[in-house]
């Protein structure tokens, strides 16, 4: 009997390919679909299709027909709002500026996820995302860079636990975009050819501030001061919402030249305001360790690190600076490290662990 397999179909492309390419594999494959957004403007989007939840379950659903798999639409608003959105909009309020799909994929997509696809009698879950499961040496689960540079998304795995690893499937990270396309072309998928884009799922119109506003209501501090480090006042701010470290655009300061956020302290509503040389650095701290690759860190270890999804990664030496706590010292500064994104180690290609930066 062919082991079973849920596979998370967004509407998109490459899930849609997965789908295909564990059909082909002899998987008995199940299509679902997840609601995550009372709002509609979200669902499992590894490829970030904007779309409302109906569109999306509707392509899914076509696809699904196409390659004659059952196809289910699950309810998972209440996990989303709870661990997603509500950490996003804390984390803002506190000053930091946070990666919602790194706490989303940990423990929605495939929390919750595996969870439904163990009661249908699953051996496996799958997503399209651009990257590779992989088991080490020393016999732990990691995610490997996908085989495209350009669409590699391990970035955003690092926080998935040893047991989810050890139960997922993904098959997309062996192809380039261009390939799964020309895979969906050849099949005939209607999605072939659907757009993709990066935007947070659930602020389809792309206004973080006014969307904290709605959640957060008479929490959301107001106007506050733009200063510079010394406490000197150089102008008024929207509130500290509206920024995150390394800005530059919208900050409407007269200066003269260009300058950049380098520091939020919302226990006085200040943003905090450098030249290009102060948005630098060299050090950071993270916490909220997730060990991937390596199952502890007992000595200094040189890896290679990435402060944000864009970032292309950077040499430095990572050290325990406390019970979970590293301390990571780069080889050249670094642009922009900014407290609530992810740092994300990795050695060769795969992903050693990561952490929050403080």
């Amino acid at each position: 009997m062919a082991e079973k397999v849920v596979v998370g179909m967004s509407g998109g492309v490459d899930s849609s390919v997965a789908a295909y390419l564990l059909k082909q594999q002899g998987y008995d494959v199940i299509g679902v679909t997840m609601q995550t957004w009372q709002d509609g403007a979200c669902n499992i989007r590894e490829d970030n299709i904007e779309n409302s939840t109906f569109d999306a379950a509707k392509d899914a659903g076509r696809v699904a027909a196409k390659l004659d798999i059952p196809h289910y639409v699950m309810d998972f608003t209440k996990e989303f709002k709870e661990k997603v959105v509500d950490y996003f909009v804390e984390e803002y309020l506190a000053g930091r500026t946070p990666n919602p799909c790194v706490v989303c994929n940990r423990y929605v997509k495939w929390a919750a996820m595996w969870e439904s696809a163990q009661k249908m009698g699953a051996s496996y879950i799958a997503t399209g995302h651009y990257a590779r499961v992989a088991r080490l040496g020393n016999g732990r689960y990691t995610v490997r860079n996908s085989v495209t540079a350009q669409k590699d998304q391990t970035y955003a795995l690092y926080n998935l636990t040893q047991e989810q690893l050890a139960h997922t499937l993904m098959p997309v990270g062996d192809y380039t975009k261009e390939q799964i396309r020309q895979i969906a072309r050849e099949e005939g998928l209607a999605v072939a050819h659907k757009p993709d884009s990066q935007e947070i799922c659930f602020i389809p119109d792309h206004d973080y501030a006014a969307f904290i506003d709605r959640q957060a209501r008479d929490r959301v501090p107001g106007r506050g001061n733009f200063v510079t480090k010394e406490g000197k006042i150089l102008g008024e701010h929207l509130g500290i919402t509206h920024y995150t470290v390394g800005q530059r655009k919208g900050l409407q300061l007269a200066m003269g030249h260009p300058v950049f956020v380098t520091g939020i302290k919302p226990e006085t509503d200040e943003v905090i305001i450098g030249e290009a040389e102060d948005v630098f650095g060299d050090t950071l701290c993270c916490h909220h360790i997730n060990y991937m690759g390596m199952a502890d860190l007992p000595v200094p270890r040189q890896v290679t690190a990435k402060i944000r999804y864009a970032h292309a990664g950077e040499t430095c030496l990572i050290e325990k600076a406390g019970e979970d706590t590293i301390r990571c010292t780069f080889a050249k500064p670094v642009r922009a490290i900014t407290p609530g994104q992810a740092v994300v180690f990795y050695e060769e290609d795969c992903v050693l662990g990561g952490g929050i930066i403080l």
